[in-house]
């Protein structure tokens, strides 16, 4: 198997954006799991800005992708669009992807929440090891811009059902540590 390298995507990794939208909806679909859908063009944005990461052979072929998305004025950011190459899946990739998206929200934002949502259960692993934990839908964004998002997938009519307060996801938050101190002190 040729060298993986998981770096911060550069507006040269746009040739990949239709690879990952499509193969995020198809994962979604044979795992009978909901799933954000995302365009081409939101793909290339995030790698403009400097806010994904990106997984490549050695020899430039795309193995995987995440990206960040800021909410309320950067008071939380979510880590989102997790996908690998089928051919990739069961080699770690994932959790180097995972890593390196956790570390790049950190330099960017500091003092951010970090959320992720997810049905499955692998990234709930990776996320409580990066210091997640399981929080009701109330305590992450409340943006309707946020759940607008969610529109595309196959659940979207229980969290609609459920006025966006629970879903067949489970949301894990990461608190920075100054943030838990001063929360600890109200």
């Amino acid at each position: 198997m040729e060298d993986i390298i998981v770096r911060v995507a550069t507006e040269e990794d746009g040739q990949f954006a239709k690879i990952i939208t499509a193969e995020m909806e198809a994962s979604a679909i044979i795992r009978g799991s909901g799933i954000s859908k995302r365009s081409p063009a939101s793909i290339i944005k995030k790698m403009k800005e400097g806010k994904a990461v990106v997984a490549v052979t050695n020899k430039n072929s795309w193995v995987g992708f995440s990206y960040i998305e800021v909410w309320a004025n950067g008071e939380f950011v979510s880590n989102s669009g997790l996908i690998v190459a089928p051919a990739y899946r069961g080699c770690g990739v994932a959790r180097s992807i995972k890593e390196k998206i956790f570390e790049l929200s950190r330099e960017l934002y500091p003092q951010s929440k970090i959320f992720s949502i997810t049905t499955g259960l692998a990234i709930m692993k990776m996320n409580a090891g990066l210091g997640f934990e399981p929080v009701t839908f109330n305590e992450i964004v409340h943006e309707k811009k946020f759940w607008h998002g969610c529109k595309s997938c196959v659940n979207y009519n229980i969290l609609k059902g459920k006025q966006c307060k629970n879903c067949l996801c489970t949301a894990m938050l990461y608190i920075p540590p100054a943030n838990v101190k001063k929360k600890e002190a109200a």
